[in-house]
C-alpha cells in the first residue's frame, strides 16, 4: 500500500513538474510575443469626408446622385437653378460695358483736346512771330518819326511827309499791341487747354477704377453661375443625402457627403495605452483584422504616431492644476496605412472596427 501511495505520489509530482514547464514556456512564449506584438482592440478606419455644401442659395432643380452611389471627382451631382444667376451675370456686362463706353468717351474727349492744344500752341507760335514782325515795323515807324522830326523843324520835309511818319508809327504801336494781345490770348488758351486735358485725364482714372469694381462684379456673377452647378470634389460614395428636387437650400447648407474608399485614400486610426508605444515606430508592419470580415488578415505600416493623447485635443482638455489629478493611462492615436493593392471583395468603409497589431522590430 504505501509502495501505491509512493507511486501516487511520483505520478503527480512528475505531472506537476510537466505542467510547471508548459506554464513557464508557454508563459516565457506569451510575454515574448507581447513584447513583439503591440495590439488594440480601440482602432477604426478613417479617412476624408467630403461635406458637399452650396456656395449659394437657391432652389434644387436636378439631382442626378443617389445614396451610396460611387461617383466620380467632378462629376455632376446636383443643379441648382441657374436662371436668376444667368440673368445677374448679364446684368453686371451690360453694367461694364456700359462704364467701357463712357472710359472711351472720356478718352476721346481727351484726344479731342489734344489735338486742339495742339492747334492752339502752333496758333500761339504764328502769334509770336508775328508779334516779333511788327515790333520790327513799328521800332522802324518810330526810328522813320524820330528823323523826320528835326526835318520838319528846318522845313526841309513837307508837313504831309512828317505826319505820315506819324501816322505810320501810330499804326504800328497799334498793331504791337494788337499782336502782344493776341499772344497773351492764346497763352491762356494753352494754359486754358492744358487744364481741360487734366480734368479728363483726371475723370478717366476713377472711371478705371470703376470698370475694375464692375469687372468684379461680372466676375462674382460668372463664379455663382458656376456655383450652380455643383460636382464632386473628390472619387467617393455620396452618402448622408439631405437634398431633393425642389428644396430651397442656402449657402453653406450641408447637402451630401462623398466619402473616398479606395485603399490609398484611407487610413486606420488605432489608439494605443501610452505604456505599449516604447518600441513602435513609424515603418513597422501592421497586421489588421476587421471585425465584418472574419479571417481576412490586412497588411499595413505605422505612418506616424500623434503629437498629444487624445484627451489634449478634446473639447473639455483636462485641467491637472485644479488639484484633483487622477494619474489614468492614456491613449495615443497611432496612424496606420494599409498596403497598396485593394481586394474589391474585402472593401473597408470608414469607420469599421479594426484590431491591428504592430509587429515590434527589436
Amino acid at each position: 500500500m504505501a509502495l501505491v501511495n509512493l507511486q501516487r505520489r511520483n505520478v503527480a509530482f512528475g505531472v506537476l513538474a510537466v505542467v510547471l514547464v508548459v506554464g513557464v514556456v508557454s508563459l516565457f512564449f506569451y510575454l515574448e510575443y507581447r513584447r513583439t506584438h503591440v495590439t488594440t482592440d480601440d482602432a477604426f478606419v478613417d479617412g476624408p469626408i467630403h461635406i458637399v455644401a452650396s456656395k449659394v442659395p437657391g432652389t434644387i432643380l436636378a439631382l442626378h446622385v443617389k445614396d451610396n452611389q460611387l461617383v466620380k471627382k467632378d462629376e455632376v451631382l446636383l443643379q441648382i437653378d441657374p436662371v436668376d444667376y444667368r440673368v445677374a451675370l448679364q446684368e453686371a456686362e451690360a453694367n461694364l460695358e456700359m462704364e467701357k463706353a463712357r472710359l472711351t468717351e472720356v478718352r476721346s474727349r481727351v484726344t479731342t483736346a489734344e489735338k486742339q492744344l495742339l492747334e492752339i500752341r502752333a496758333s500761339l507760335e504764328a502769334a509770336r512771330s508775328a508779334l516779333k514782325a511788327q515790333e520790327a515795323l513799328a521800332w522802324k515807324a518810330d526810328t522813320d518819326l524820330k528823323r523826320a522830326e528835326p526835318l520838319i523843324r528846318e522845313q526841309i520835309v513837307t508837313q504831309e511827309y512828317y505826319d505820315q511818319r506819324r501816322t505810320n508809327n501810330d499804326v504800328a504801336v497799334a498793331q504791337v499791341k494788337a499782336a502782344r494781345e493776341n499772344v497773351t490770348r492764346l497763352e491762356g488758351s494753352v494754359e486754358a487747354q492744358k487744364s481741360l486735358i487734366r480734368q479728363l485725364e483726371a475723370a478717366a482714372a476713377p472711371q478705371l477704377a470703376l470698370i475694375r469694381q464692375r469687372e468684379a462684379l461680372v466676375e462674382k456673377a460668372r463664379l455663382n453661375l458656376g456655383y450652380t452647378t455643383i460636382l464632386a470634389p473628390a472619387e467617393g460614395y455620396v452618402t448622408k443625402r439631405s437634398a431633393e428636387v425642389g428644396n430651397q437650400v442656402q449657402a453653406g447648407q450641408p447637402l451630401l457627403a462623398v466619402v473616398p474608399l479606395a485603399q490609398e485614400k484611407i487610413w486606420v486610426t488605432a489608439n494605443y495605452k501610452e505604456t505599449e508605444l516604447k518600441d513602435v515606430r513609424p515603418g513597422q508592419k501592421v497586421e489588421l483584422r476587421v471585425d465584418t470580415y472574419p479571417g481576412k488578415v490586412f497588411r499595413g505600416r505605422v505612418n506616424s504616431i500623434m503629437a498629444g493623447t487624445g484627451s489634449v485635443f478634446s473639447l473639455f482638455p483636462p485641467e491637472n492644476a485644479t488639484g484633483n489629478y487622477v494619474k489614468i493611462v492614456q491613449r495615443i492615436p497611432v496612424r496606420i496605412t494599409l498596403e497598396e493593392g485593394s481586394d474589391p471583395d474585402h472593401l473597408l468603409r470608414v469607420g469599421m472596427s479594426v484590431v491591428p497589431t504592430i509587429l515590434v522590430e527589436r
